[in-house]
């Protein structure tokens, strides 16, 4: 396998000590988790384990007396959990990719929150055997990666049947792709807290979701919320108080606020109590399946919002539980999920989206995933490195033989007949259209640029439609067309003159101080006509 790996630390690996963040806990195991002997046999490389929240109860990484994880794009805000470590050594590129556990959410609320991969199997996929649960019979091993297609890599290397562990399960997973055309859940409600940013970037990844050939149908998300306050606000948690009951019972007081709490109101609840918490949760399992009818696979925000350091500390129960709106109910009605990136806001902090399916759609949401990541032209992680060119993801059979594309508008010197057309021809990009932009952008024409090169800048007033082509390229060459794109150029999304979005040259708004504006000329082939016309 040749990659590098941590584990995070309620994981056994043999000659570490497991702590599950609790000093008092810590005990080293006389042998490797399954999951950890699986990776160590494909040729990976162990480099050692990273920081929770305490016995994985949180998802924002604060909840440790080894100090809080920090966001690896911003230190002020969280990391997000209880994966937290995990998540931050991939995204610092300590290690290639990373394992962490997910019950609520924890192994996709860091990646969301971190701009990497977050890969949620389906339940049994992964091995737990030699894993510290959090909730035994919900509970997935889940990788962090900078790329889909290594998340897979590991998945591959890690999954496997084992008899020793109570909750295994030998699926068969399916190995069709959704294809070129598919459709995909919008839930009905929607709630970001109050952070305008998440919201904007949640309906533009809509429409960057509609670009590589879906469709949107909306669909109820009350039996899914209804679900997920299961988790926390039933007899289910008492799930939580079992998987660590003699610890707890002789070393409550060595259990750090608020998991103590949480894992102590485990002992309210009786066996009545637990089956009619289950029977609710197979009614509201029943309601949500409906939907499957009508999509491929469900879209919501991998996390609301973001939550700086301090705030979290000083309201760590109710801004932990906003962080889950999207996660807790996913393995609990036995779905697969995968996070991926999806956007940087205008604060610089990191959106990523979740793709949801129903058990054994691990390799089909890997492709959409890689399809949609790569559709970002984002950096991995906190490295500001471009993406690799995607792979066929393992074992899985496309459902056409037309590979997947990207729609692109070009402006510049990529138009037909300019200097840099050829790196899209040498790509196999088709030119699809010749238009125009929506009437609210300016054109300016960059100094010291060779060749010479034009930045697109939306505004709210004076703007001007400009002249632009719309290119369709294979999806697996944008990742080293994008590495040929200079600062301070980039691709983002661009409206057209019929009011759709598609991906697009944008500038960042500094380069453009010293820029002259040529938005008069309506495109940048005029300008550069009255340019060589005015040459002596």
């Amino acid at each position: 396998m040749g990659l590098s790996f941590a584990v995070k630390d309620n994981i056994d690996a043999l000659g570490l000590p497991t702590t599950a963040a609790c000093p008092a806990f810590s005990h080293r195991p006389p042998a490797h988790s399954a999951v950890v002997k699986n990776l160590l046999d494909a040729g990976a490389t162990l480099l050692g384990k990273t920081n929770l929240d305490q016995f994985a109860c949180g998802l924002n990484g604060t909840r440790s007396p080894y100090g809080a994880v920090p966001n690896a794009i911003n230190s002020l805000y969280v990391s997000g959990g209880s994966s937290a470590g995990s998540a931050y050594v991939v995204a610092t590129g300590q290690v290639d990719f990373s394992l962490g556990t997910d019950t609520a959410g924890s192994g996709r609320v860091p990646a969301g929150l971190n701009n990497i991969v977050g890969l949620k199997p389906s339940k049994g996929l992964i091995s737990t055997r030699g894993v510290l649960p959090a909730a035994q019979s919900v509970d997935c091993v889940s990788i962090f990666a900078r790329t889909v297609a290594l998340a897979a890599k590991a998945l591959e290397a890690a999954m496997g049947y084992d008899p020793f562990d109570p909750y295994s399960r030998n699926l068969a997973l399916k190995t069709t792709a959704f294809g070129a055309k598919f459709s995909f859940g919008v839930p009905d409600t929607l709630e970001f807290f109050g952070d305008n940013a998440a919201q904007a970037a949640f309906a533009q990844s809509i429409e960057r979701l509609q670009q590589l050939g879906g469709t949107a149908v909306t669909i109820a998300y009350a039996p899914l919320a209804q679900a997920a306050a299961l988790l926390y606000e039933s007899a289910l948690v008492a799930e939580r108080y079992a998987a660590i009951r003699p610890f707890f019972d002789a070393h409550e007081d060595q259990v750090i606020e608020p998991v103590r709490s949480i894992i102590a109101k485990g002992r309210d609840y009786s066996a009545a109590d637990l089956f009619a918490a289950q029977t609710q949760l197979q009614a509201y399992g029943q309601q949500a399946a409906a939907m499957w009818q009508a999509i491929d696979v469900l879209l919501v925000p991998t996390a609301p919002t973001h939550y700086t350091l301090a705030h979290m500390q000083a309201d760590p129960v109710r801004l932990n539980r906003n962080l889950g709106q999207y996660t807790n109910f996913v393995n609990l009605l036995d779905y697969a999920a995968i996070s991926v990136p999806s956007s940087i806001r205008p604060d610089g902090l990191p959106f990523g989206i979740t793709l949801i399916g129903p058990c054994a759609s691990d390799w089909q949401l890997a492709d959409l995933g890689q399809r949609y990541h790569h559709a970002t032209g984002l950096p991995q992680g906190a490295l500001g490195l471009p993406l690799p060119p995607p792979v066929p993801i393992a074992r899985l059979a496309q459902a056409t033989e037309t590979p997947p594309t990207l729609r692109l508008a070009v402006v510049g010197a990529h138009l037909s007949g300019m200097p840099l057309n050829r790196q899209l021809t040498e790509r196999g990009a088709k030119l699809l259209e010749v238009t125009t932009t929506a009437p609210h952008y300016r054109l300016f024409a960059l100094p010291d640029t060779t060749p010479a090169k034009p930045g697109l800048k939306r505004t709210d007033d004076q703007g001007v439609a400009i002249a632009l082509e719309v290119w369709e390229m294979p999806l697996a060459h944008v990742g080293s067309f994008l590495a040929l794109i200079p600062s301070p150029l980039g691709l983002g999304q661009v409206e057209l003159a019929d009011k759709s979005w598609v991906t697009g040259f944008i500038c960042e708004g500094h380069a453009l101080e010293r820029a002259k504006d040529v938005s008069a000329h309506g495109g940048w082939r005029a300008y550069v006509v009255t340019l060589a016309c005015s040459s002596p």
